[in-house]
């Protein structure tokens, strides 16, 4: 039975559950369960904690698991990601004083990083070839500079309110960008993962394709189905069918959703008519 890992709490608990659930896996019913099996599936979820799951399939304990990206980094675990779940996104920036001039990265040589996230740190000064010294926190490490621990900062920001209340400011480029993902032991040798690993990894590959894209229907004349079909070609192409209706045909293509209103418009500009969107719950592409 495959054992993955899932988050047990925070921001990427529940997103993570209902992606599971959309890709035809059981999940917990209450949120003080600690395993929900699968016997359908043959799956069985660990609900632990996000920043220890990475560890857990480093080990080999745990055959799969859904974390962050920053966690998987923090860890230093032997575990890779094999897939960008699309949610939870976090931006790592650095911070100092605000007003103090700098050339960063360059001028992290020699200064005192705090941060909750020591391996994101250290990875990023080892790519750049730095020496720094890295505190680590539980937490609130805005306060770090203000009390004198630290010279700089490393942490999540989004809109920057918290670090200007501390009197600090971003500086340079984002050190990294994270989000959930799916990962798996790191073995050393590339290799496509195998049943019920490439099981989920396919439906929640699907899963992703479903919330991108929509699946579009529209009759239009055959004289225009070219120029129609340049504003929908589709994944591989569109499927065309004829119509009752002389000279007319049926066009079913996916678009994506973010998309679909300015697709329509142009598809009726085109001659397009019965112009139908439809949402896409499962796909295998």
């Amino acid at each position: 039975m495959l054992r993955v890992a899932v988050p047990n709490k925070g921001t990427l608990s529940a997103p993570a559950a209902e992606m599971l659930r959309e890709a035809g896996y059981r999940q917990r019913t209450d949120d003080r369960d600690l395993i929900c099996r699968d016997p359908d599936n043959e799956v069985e979820f660990f609900y632990l904690r996000p920043r220890d799951i990475a560890t857990y399939v480093g080990s080999g304990d745990l055959d799969l698991g859904i974390t962050g990206r920053d966690l998987l980094i923090d860890a230093g675990a032997p575990a890779e990601e094999l897939l960008d779940l699309d949610f939870g996104g976090a931006t790592f920036r650095l911070a100092t004083r605000t007003g103090l001039a700098g050339s960063w990265p360059a001028d992290l040589n020699g200064q005192r990083i705090a941060t909750a996230y020591s391996g994101v740190v250290e990875r990023y000064l080892a790519e750049h070839a730095l020496t720094a010294q890295v505190i680590r926190l539980d937490g609130a490490v805005e306060n770090a500079v203000r009390l004198g621990l630290a010279d700089i900062i490393a942490d999540v920001v989004s809109t920057g309110a918290t670090l200007r209340q501390a009197g600090l400011t971003p500086v340079g480029e984002p050190i990294l960008e994270s989000s959930a993902v799916l990962v798996r032991r790191r073995t050393g040798e590339p290799a496509e993962p195998t049943g019920g690993a490439a099981q989920i990894l396919r439906r929640l590959q699907g899963v992703l394709v479903a919330r991108q894209y929509v699946l579009l229907a529209y009759n239009v004349p055959a004289g225009q189905l070219g120029a129609a079909e340049a504003v929908t070609p589709g994944i591989d192409s569109p499927t065309v069918s004829p119509l009752r209706r002389p000279d007319w045909v049926a066009v079913q293509a996916m678009v994506p959703r973010a998309e679909v209103h300015r697709i329509m418009d142009e598809l009726y500009q085109v001659g397009a008519r019965a112009i139908l969107v439809t949402g896409i719950h499962a796909c295998r592409l």
